[in-house]
């Protein structure tokens, strides 16, 4: 096999790679007939990527706005609507067709428009528009985060776009006082100052069920979120005060709230497209300040702080109360019974992994493996089965000592963000914990099987939304924003984890944290080049091995391979066939020859550079300290 190499460039923050000379190069010979996984990974691509073009021409209209009903709320509202593309960006970054990016943008434009004509009169939030500035008005991180999934990962397809750059640039000033209507931080106390928050600031009051729930709108309705089940037709005029009811313990606003660790996500993504340090500085001394929460609270994360900066400062320093908290066990309306809704992971596992991805720190994860560590350390074994608690402080529903206490017992043990401390740290003693299932098993040599088997639920998950398409018997005015969230045939967890090393817990507000990416520089686009196809085989705490394969028989292919989602990663050396080069940054280019393939073998230095969703053939390489 031919190898030609080419020295390295270590550039300066400011300086750009004009060319892909600035990677190693290596040439492929070797013969390989397309593995099963290989074959299955482009067509899963091909395939997906038509599906979203058949969704689209049901479902978005010519001026991108989604055919549903519109309302205002956080049960069926204007991030569910949005949420229904909520992959759609990354599909494309896998390799997905340009036509699914195209649907998205016209999409996202759509939304924007068509929320901003609701109006609603029993909730000042969407009065007039549920967007303000193209940013949600005031909701909480887990329904903005879910709204913003997809345009989080526009940046990796489309990092040049000047309209996307500014946009990230004024959401994220939303949160660092740039917007003088919306003064969301605190920068004395280091708070976001209500769970409540966005383009029109912090919500200083109480919340309403209507703030919650939002106005009725006449006639009868499918609803994804509903215990009476999907194809449920229901009377909105019948429904509507379960709905309210649903939502009546919902009120506590003022205060910094866990969940808001996830709009660090603005700030991660306006640094990576942009390089501007304040972005990483406030990162930083946000999460930060979590961080000296957290242990004051014995390394509990607190799901509520006070205007002062005090853990608990909004109830006399109970740190566990507050709206999603370690508390909230409410009595919900709607199912009519106890609920336990403790979101603390949702924003706090993506802030404080920010903040390691931004600096390369691996004390933010430490952060969240002693939180799992005090939940581990409360376990109780019942009949052979291990049971963790899932929530802490009063435990409605249960006999009470009059003192706080963890309780609330079930049998999840938190896999998948054991699974995020594991990947981020490559500690195999946070290997021990994590659930030895799926593809961490396949990572362990567990179950070689897995890429196919797994590659083939993906066809049968595209295969079930497209039939469920062609039988939906429901139309504009009988659905609302949640119910098309089922039919979304893009599909790429499984693509994540083979091609990119990545992962995606059950929390919905994402950053890519992987060991790859690709890029198609014939094309100058992000994804993998049409026809190649990438098997991450091993991962290591300072080393990977990928498979890379050409199925087409007949032309060459070159794929450009990253180090990291965003290029934080360093390839220190790659080994091919027996021989190592020395590569010496995150970038190598690999010459695919006509049916060839091969496996190589990376020596790596993780965490090296700062992230950036720069393109190769834009980017510089800056180191981590």
């Amino acid at each position: 096999m031919k190898r030609a190499f080419v020295v390295c460039c270590v550039l300066t923050l400011t300086a750009l790679v004009s060319t892909l000379k600035a990677a190693e190069t290596i040439v492929i010979k070797s013969p390989m007939p397309p593995p099963d996984w290989a074959v299955l990974q482009r067509e899963l691509l091909r395939y997906s990527s038509l599906a979203c073009e058949r969704f689209a021409e049901k479902y978005v209209d010519e001026r991108g706005y989604l055919l549903h009903t519109i309302r205002w709320g956080t049960l069926d509202g204007p991030d569910d609507a949005i949420e229904t593309f909520y992959n759609w960006t990354l599909l494309h970054a896998l390799g997905g067709s340009d036509a699914v990016l195209d649907i998205y943008k016209r999409a996202q434009e759509g939304h924007w428009k068509q929320y901003n004509e609701l109006r609603t009169k029993l909730t000042e939030l969407a009065s007039n528009g549920a967007y303000y500035k193209e940013f949600i008005t005031q909701s909480d991180w887990f329904h903005t985060g879910e709204g913003m999934r997809a345009f989080m990962f526009l940046g990796l397809s489309e990092p040049t776009n000047e309209m996307y750059i500014q946009r990230m640039k004024r959401f994220a000033g939303m949160y660092m006082n740039e917007d003088p209507e919306a003064p969301n931080y605190d920068p004395v106390n280091k708070v976001i100052k209500s769970i409540w928050n966005g383009s029109k600031g912090p919500m200083m009051r109480k919340a309403t069920v209507y703030d919650w729930v939002g106005d009725p709108v006449p006639g009868s309705f499918h609803l994804l979120h509903n215990p009476a089940g999907r194809g449920k037709l229901l009377d909105m005029a019948k429904w509507y005060p379960r709905m309210l009811a649903h939502c009546n313990e919902y009120l506590d606003s003022v205060g910094d709230n866990s969940l808001n660790l996830a709009a660090t996500n603005l700030a991660l993504n306006a640094y990576m497209l942009t390089e501007e340090k304040k972005y990483y500085d406030w990162l930083v001394e946000y999460v930060n300040a979590w961080k000296e929460r957290t242990a004051a609270t014995g390394g509990n994360i607190p799901s509520n702080v006070g205007l002062d900066g005090k853990p608990g400062g909004e109830y006399d320093g109970q740190w566990w109360k507050g709206t999603y908290g370690w508390n909230f066990t409410i009595f919900d309306g709607e199912l009519e019974q106890i609920a336990h809704r403790n979101y603390f992971t949702a924003g706090s596992w993506p802030g404080f992994s920010n903040a390691m991805l931004i600096t390369g720190d691996q004390s933010y994860v430490d952060v969240l493996r002693k939180q799992m560590d005090n939940i581990y350390a409360q376990k109780k074994v019942e009949n052979g089965t291990v049971l963790l608690p899932q929530m802490y402080g009063d435990p409605r529903g249960y006999k009470y000592n009059g003192k706080p206490e963890w309780y609330h017992y079930t049998k999840n043990l938190f896999g998948d963000r054991l699974a995020e401390i594991y990947l981020w740290s490559m500690d195999r003693k946070d290997a021990e914990r994590v659930p030895k299932t799926g593809w961490i098993a396949y990572l362990e040599g567990e179950d070689p099987q897995y890429p196919v088997k797994a590659l083939q639920d993906d066809f049968a998950r595209v295969r079930r939304a497209v039939q469920g398409m062609r039988d939906d018997p429901t139309t504009p005015d009988t659905r609302l924003a949640d119910y098309l969230l089922g039919f979304n045939p893009a599909v790429t967890n499984a693509l994540t984890n083979l091609t990119l090393g990545g992962y995606f817990a059950n929390g919905k507000i994402w950053t890519l944290h992987s060991r790859f990416r690709y890029f198609d520089p014939a094309r100058r686009r992000s994804g993998l080049p049409e026809d190649v196809s990438a098997l991450v085989e091993k991962l290591g705490p300072d080393s990977a091995t990928v498979v890379l394969v050409n199925t087409n028989p007949v032309d060459v292919r070159t794929v450009v391979v990253q180090a990291g989602g965003y290029g934080e990663h360093k390839f220190e050396a790659v080994t091919v066939d027996g021989k190592s080069e020395t590569i010496g940054g995150p970038l190598l280019t690999v010459r695919l020859e006509p049916g060839s393939g091969a496996r190589l073998q990376f020596k790596m230095s993780r965490y090296a550079y700062r992230p950036t969703l720069a393109q190769p053939w834009n980017r510089g390489f800056v180191t981590a300290n």
